[in-house]
């Protein structure tokens, strides 16, 4: 761990990008306990409060003021964060056994099975993701399963193209030769022997995918087909917002920065992580 954490402090932003994500993980599991307002519950009286230290009225303690229902923002931000990081994990980690799977099925056997798979990835990048996740969940409805299976399916391509790159690389290396000359079945070499050696990348790939989906949940639900109210979403946030943008800022611009900060601290993390894991990177050594 030591040569980690000793690559990690002198990396500036990668530093930075760990803080915030574990800030706003910790934040996220600690909800329910930080003494915050009921995020659902609002207040007509406090409608459109602006933030207590902006030094204008404001009835009750809301640093991030309330929206147009009274309900306080901060509330409504971190308990939307349970919300999307819940739902963007869950996609990622969906698609990525998905698509690791599929990837080393196709490099390891290569032949028609990798043409298949393949020509099947080719089809699906062809598609708009965006557009393939609006039919989808237009068709089987908003909900917090639909949105976790809808954001795998557009997330498992990537995994599988990388994955399956490195396959061909490590199938022909000797610890696998070897392990063919003993006897071992198929399923062992695939996820005994290749699978370790191919699961940097894939890491690397999934902090990057899970920024991309944080920003497709968020665009789902600004458009009304992610998760449903009285249930807080940043998405959902914006979309509430967007008509009182000119007379209360706040309403939309801390869940902005809420999704900003998370995709930037994800984003800052995947780049720390492919440069840590690649031995030809030095510079965070």
């Amino acid at each position: 761990m030591k040569p980690f954490f000793s690559a990690l402090f002198r990396s500036k932003a990668g530093l930075f990008g760990w803080i915030i994500l574990i800030v706003f993980v910790a934040v996220a599991i600690a909800a329910p306990w930080l003494g915050l307002p009921n995020p659902i519950r609002g207040s007509l009286t406090a409608r459109l409060a602006p933030p207590t230290w902006t030094g204008l009225f404001s009835p009750g303690p809301h640093p991030f003021g309330t929206d147009q229902l009274g309900r306080d923002i901060l509330s409504r931000i971190v308990f939307g964060s349970r919300t999307t990081l819940l739902i963007a994990c869950g996609a990622v980690v969906l698609g990525g056994i998905v698509g690791v799977t599929l990837g080393i099925i196709a490099g390891y056997f290569r032949g028609f099975v990798d043409s298949l798979l393949m020509r099947l990835v080719d089809i699906q990048l062809a598609l708009p993701l965006m557009l393939l996740a609006l039919l989808v969940v237009a068709a089987v409805g908003p909900s917090t399963t639909n949105l976790v299976i809808v954001l795998a399916l557009t997330s498992w391509i990537r995994y599988a193209r990388i994955v399956r790159g490195q396959v061909l690389a490590v199938r022909e290396r000797e610890f696998v030769l070897s392990a063919k000359a003993i006897g071992a079945s198929t399923a062992r070499i695939m996820f005994s022997h290749i699978l370790p050696n191919i699961l940097t990348p894939a890491l690397v790939v999934a902090t990057l995918e899970l920024a991309r989906v944080i920003i497709m949940d968020a665009a789902l639900s600004f458009i009304g087909l992610g998760v449903q109210p009285p249930a807080p979403s940043w998405g959902r946030m914006l979309a509430d917002g967007r008509t009182y943008i000119s007379g209360a800022w706040w309403i939309v611009t801390f869940p902005g920065l809420a999704i900003v900060l998370t995709v930037l601290s994800v984003n800052l993390v995947g780049d720390w992580l492919r440069d840590y894991f690649d031995p030809r990177q030095r510079s965070v050594r």
